[in-house]
């Protein structure tokens, strides 16, 4: 089967997007299948500074991927002090997809992201008359259609009119159903998944160092909840827990998140990795004790899994996307969202309880094995490719509506 997979960011991007796309299409060539990835990607040094930027790299393209990489000078237009272009980036992603499809017809399209890149295949279908599949994840569920009605219209649009609409998670998929206004039968649950081969345990599961090293690896964004975790560190520091903080990644809260560490007095206990290569973000995980993801909202999240995989138990928010993989004292721990000493009393309690962190996290890596492994997501995936109609209606662009935010800062769509 030809699959043409059109994702919103690859490598270089740091992102659990990139990852997400790389593993499928790792496993879409192993099953025997010819996949085209068209990849968006910033050139400017203000969107690499967020999540890193550039075309994807040969060497971390799977062998057996055709690879397409698109500048997206749309979005771009903000470094000229102009509001971001979507559509104009929506546009080249069609008639690169058409173009590819007339040299070579494609079997299935396949988007990575509801807006704008749902849209672009969805276009791309109708003219063409493919299937299509759309991927809702992260932040085109909770925030996109929440920033003006341009965007409200046309991420609804593609909601209702996509042939296939995958989803990693019910308390996700509750939730865009709830804002979007749409029948949950819309949605097929997918969840999300990680390379159990690359993320092994390198210690005893529940190990701890002397002092404990929490690990938070992913964006470096407030609505990641990282601010929190540095209130939460401050507050075992004064209790006299000895404890140090590991942060890795990137983000566009970086520069608050280091003037925080200055001003809690956190910079003797407190290292900054920056960006991680995904190649050697195994050796990360293998440095923390405990994992630490205080998010306020997750499609589905792969750090979790990837620490899950790693052998480290992992303490979280009870918030839409965690909920649905983490089961308090099952195989991780759960607390509210947006309390700093809650997360903290959690980090405790696993401190003072080596019995109760070995028990999380071996039970958190059978889990992976079980259910969230690349082998075991990637065949409910292609198993849906043959599944979707190919009746698209025509879904034209409404007026832009200029109070978007997302139009002055466009990587955080």
């Amino acid at each position: 089967m030809r699959i043409c997979f059109v994702s919103r960011r690859y490598w270089p991007a740091v992102s659990g997007m990139s990852a997400y796309a790389e593993n499928l299409l790792r496993h879409l060539v192993r099953a025997g299948h010819e996949p085209t990835l068209i990849s968006q990607y910033r050139a400017d040094r203000a969107g690499r500074a967020v999540y890193g930027g550039g075309p994807p790299p040969p060497e971390r393209v799977p062998a057996g991927v055709e690879v397409h990489a698109l500048e997206a000078r749309g979005e771009q237009a903000v470094v000229r002090g102009e509001p971001a272009d979507f559509e104009a980036d929506v546009d080249e992603m069609t008639e690169t997809i058409l173009r590819l499809h007339a040299r070579r017809p494609f079997d299935v399209l396949h988007a990575q992201y509801a807006y704008p890149n749902g849209l672009a295949v969805l276009r791309a279908a109708r003219a063409a008359g493919l299937p299509a599949v759309v991927s809702v994840q992260g932040g085109d569920g909770h925030w996109v259609g929440t920033c003006c009605t341009t965007h409200r219209t046309l991420v609804r649009a593609v909601f209702t009119h996509a042939p296939a609409l995958l989803i990693g998670s019910p308390s996700f998929a509750a939730e865009v159903c709830r804002r979007h206004e749409l029948d949950p039968a819309r949605f097929t649950v997918v969840p999300g998944a990680t390379d159990a081969e690359r993320f092994v345990p390198v210690t005893d599961p529940g190990r701890v160092s002397d002092p404990a090293v929490l690990l938070y690896h992913g964006r470096i964004d407030v609505r990641k909840g990282v601010l929190d975790l540095l209130d939460a560190v401050a507050k075992l520091r004064a209790d006299a827990v000895p404890v140090r903080l590991l942060l890795s990644g990137i983000g566009p809260d970086l520069d608050t998140v280091a003037g925080r560490i200055t001003e809690l007095g956190l910079t003797g206990v407190t290292e900054l990795l920056g960006a991680v290569p995904y190649e050697l973000a195994h050796e990360v995980y293998a440095r923390g004790g405990i994992f630490v993801s205080p998010t306020y909202a997750e499609g589905f999240s792969n750090t979790i899994l990837e620490a899950m995989a790693s052998g480290l138990p992992v303490v979280s928010t009870d918030v839409v996307g965690v909920r649905d993989c983490v089961r308090p004292d099952e195989n991780g721990v759960l607390v509210p969202a947006g309390d700093p000493a809650a997360l903290a009393g959690a980090v405790r309690r696993l401190l003072d309880d080596p019995a109760l962190r070995r028990r999380l996290a071996a039970q958190a890596r059978r889990d992976v094995e079980r259910r969230w492994s690349w082998p075991v997501v990637a065949d409910r995936i292609v198993s849906g490719y043959d599944k979707p109609s190919r009746d698209v209606p025509e879904i034209p662009d409404p007026p832009v509506d200029p109070t978007c935010r997302f139009r002055a800062a466009p990587h955080l769509l």
